[in-house]
């Protein structure tokens, strides 16, 4: 389903410019002076309405949690979520993720989430989606040696086909199920 446009998008974006960074590059082996006492840095790619990154960012707030989203409509509500709960080790990137190597230095990530991505059904668009082999080695080259993917989908399709990419990419499984509301991990 596709995001509908915000008609007032440009004022609420100017709102919630606080947590927008709009040069990452110039960030690049510096993120850890946006909160220099931050025990990790983490980033969700594909945040959305920003559920899971408020979420997270509240439960743990001595985490530096950078959001990557390339449609500013779903960007600004996942922002003003972030505003509305005091959040301030939350920060957002409006990108596609193949240029995260632009923006972080190597090593310089701790843990990716990607949570419920776009499954870009059909083989002609298997490149476009995050579990692919070309995106998991831009993740090895800003995550340190056992660094962390953690993957989640209700996209039957994208799991299965996920399964075999993170081994061909010399990642290692661990925790898998095939139910992602209950009976926990197998």
């Amino acid at each position: 389903m596709r995001m509908r446009k915000k008609k007032n998008l440009a004022p609420r974006m100017e709102r919630c410019a606080r947590l927008l960074i709009q040069d990452p590059q110039k960030l690049l082996g510096h993120w850890r002076d946006l909160m220099p006492d931050a025990r990790e840095l983490r980033l969700e790619l594909g945040c959305g309405k920003g559920r899971f990154t408020a979420g997270t960012a509240a439960g743990e707030p001595d985490v530096l949690l950078i959001a990557v989203e390339v449609v500013p409509d779903a960007m600004v509500v996942a922002m003003e979520r972030c505003m509305a709960a005091g959040l301030t080790n939350t920060f957002f990137i409006d990108a596609n993720a193949d240029r995260l190597p632009s923006f972080f230095a190597p090593g310089e990530v701790d843990r990716i989430y990607l949570n419920f991505s776009d499954p870009w059904p059909g083989n002609r668009h298997a490149k476009r989606r995050l579990t692919h082999g070309n995106f998991l080695q831009l993740y090895r080259r800003v995550l340190p040696l056992g660094g962390e993917i953690h993957f989640k989908t209700d996209n039957s399709g994208l799991f299965e086909w996920s399964l075999f990419q993170f081994p061909r990419a010399d990642y290692a499984l661990s925790e898998v199920t095939r139910d992602l509301h209950g009976g926990g991990i197998r």
